[in-house]
């Protein structure tokens, strides 16, 4: 389940980000936008920070709002986490998801990769062709069984939610499943969010944030990059929600 190290050191906002812009509709769906939207590869992200340097990479980025304008407010005591998640389920970020790879795909790209807890839904439903889960939220080993995708798992050494022994399990799971490719790691002395949710005046969680990104981008090139159609997706939804 979600808790309290969901929210924990929230990023700070980077000036040089936001250079892309905001549409009434992408997939259905009110989005934020970056990138060349003539890119051979499109990134989905959901609720994530990674928008920008992502589009840097060449890669045409989309993240669809699918709070709906409903983040989770810490301070709202009535609406505790695991009260607001109720409206937010992997489930319906799953089903949200569809028509954005439907939309993409109508633009001629065709192989799908995606990162976090929707991903592992859309991984075993055929969706896509590439998975990473960064710290993962309410994944089960049950979950990991039936990934049908190559997958790479990043997980924080100090995580209440998805704990290093639990990962472990996953990379059992994974080495007992012929045909799935995988990567496992676990980041040392970082916690729950440590890609995201850090202190830009801490040399050490800025050196594992992009680690943890090179890592995720590494692993998407190399099992999309030589897939035979020359445009890909990448749905990169986040870590509180889904």
């Amino acid at each position: 389940m979600a808790s309290s190290q969901c929210c924990e050191n929230p990023p700070v906002l980077d000036p040089a980000g936001g250079e892309g812009k905001v549409v009434d509709s992408f997939g259905g769906i009110k989005a934020y936008i970056a990138g060349s939207e003539g890119a051979k590869a499109a990134v989905v992200l959901v609720s994530d920070v990674f928008a920008d340097k992502v589009a840097s990479s060449r890669y045409f980025v989309v993240v669809p709002d699918f709070f709906h304008g409903d983040p989770y407010a810490p301070e709202n005591a009535e609406r505790p986490i695991p009260v607001w998640i109720k409206s937010h389920t992997p489930v319906k970020g799953f089903e949200e998801a569809k028509p954005i790879i439907a939309a993409l795909k109508e633009k001629g790209m065709s192989q799908v990769g995606a990162a976090a807890k929707v991903v592992v839904e859309l991984a075993k439903a055929h969706e896509i062709q590439a998975a990473v889960l960064l710290h993962p939220s309410v994944v089960t080993v049950d979950d990991i069984k039936e990934v049908k995708c190559p997958i790479s798992i990043l997980g924080a050494e100090i995580d209440k939610i998805s704990p290093p022994e639990l990962v472990r399990q996953f990379e059992q799971v994974l080495s007992a499943t012929s045909g799935v490719d995988h990567f496992v790691k676990i980041f040392p002395g970082v916690s729950h969010g440590w890609s995201v949710r850090y202190s830009h005046d801490d040399a050490s969680a800025v050196k594992s944030a992009e680690e943890a990104l090179a890592d995720m981008m590494d692993w998407f090139n190399k099992n999309l990059k030589y897939l035979p159609c020359n445009k890909h997706i990448l749905i990169i939804p986040g870590f509180l929600a889904v």
